[in-house]
């Protein structure tokens, strides 16, 4: 019975951190939330909070035998309608950010698979009722944890493999108002971090960049990333956009999205080094050949 009675540790964990995780960004959820086009949107925030407040309780709950069953339970209510909302969104095709721990990775099979174990974990605590507490429930909820997060954590790897803005797409990203006068015949978006070794590596060859405007675009803070780039000495154009790697399922910085001026993308991917970079500048049409400073 302690395999099925350990389940409630794990639960305990996986709700206060997403309970916390969504109170710190609330308005960011309900945001999330209004993705989902369920509920009307006047009704976003009060939805947030009743989701943070359930799972708070669901934990609180979860701590006593007494109402251990009570607390496994209202979990696999929420877990369920979790998974009832992201299957109305994947049905519908809608991209639609999670919201789950306070990220805003988009809806699909990692997010599915994972509140799908975390279900079955609520079910299993739900069967084992009550039971008291020995170091066994916490090494067993640990190996729970790893259970259900590492499959989701595998599918979204695969997923990012294949992800990425594809040619013929529109790019949902508007370059600065300054870069649309340009008579160059595209936009080289170049994503970027401040914590990204790599991308301060590229940062040379972005600004090298002569055939189309390039404008940096990153998910940091923006006081954060100007900073940044003034220590660089870059004055490259610069777009803060928070969503823009979960979005588009880009895995990680250095990447880069070529596009027209009409923002259809021409060519994408990641830009680690200036080789990659030449050949997605190869997809410009006319392009004469990249020079550098």
């Amino acid at each position: 019975m302690i395999v099925l009675s350990s389940a409630y540790t794990a639960l305990i964990a996986v709700l206060l951190y997403a309970a916390v995780s969504k109170a710190r960004d609330l308005a960011g959820f309900a945001a999330d939330i209004a993705g989902y086009q369920l509920i009307p949107q006047r009704l976003t925030v009060v939805a947030a909070v009743a989701v943070v407040v359930a799972e708070l309780a669901a934990a609180g709950l979860l701590t006593a035998p007494p109402t251990r069953r009570w607390g496994a339970l209202l979990a696999a209510a929420l877990f369920a309608a979790f998974l009832a909302a992201m299957a109305s969104v994947l049905w519908r095709g809608l991209s639609v950010g999670c919201g789950c721990f306070g990220d805003h990775g988009l809806v699909g099979a990692a997010t599915m698979t994972r509140t799908g174990l975390l279900a079955v974990l609520a079910v299993m605590a739900v069967v084992a009722g009550p039971s008291p507490f020995t170091p066994v429930h916490l090494l067993l909820g640990a190996a729970y944890l790893a259970l259900t997060f590492l499959p989701a954590r595998l599918i979204a790897a695969i997923e990012r493999g294949r992800a990425g803005p594809r040619p013929g797409t529109r790019w949902d990203v508007p370059p600065p108002a300054a870069t649309l006068a340009s008579e160059r015949p595209g936009v080289l978006y170049a994503l970027i971090g401040p914590t990204c070794g790599v991308c301060s590596a590229m940062l040379p060859a972005f600004v090298a960049v002569k055939q189309v405007d390039v404008v940096l675009v990153s998910a940091a803070v923006e006081g954060q990333v100007r900073d940044y780039l003034a220590a660089q000495g870059v004055g490259l154009p610069l777009v803060i956009d928070p969503g823009v790697f979960d979005r588009h399922g880009i895995p990680w910085p250095p990447y880069a999205v070529l596009t027209d001026r009409q923002g259809v993308v021409l060519a994408a991917g990641g830009a680690a080094e200036p080789a990659a970079l030449d050949t997605l500048l190869a997809h410009v049409p006319s392009a004469p050949g990249r020079t550098r400073t």
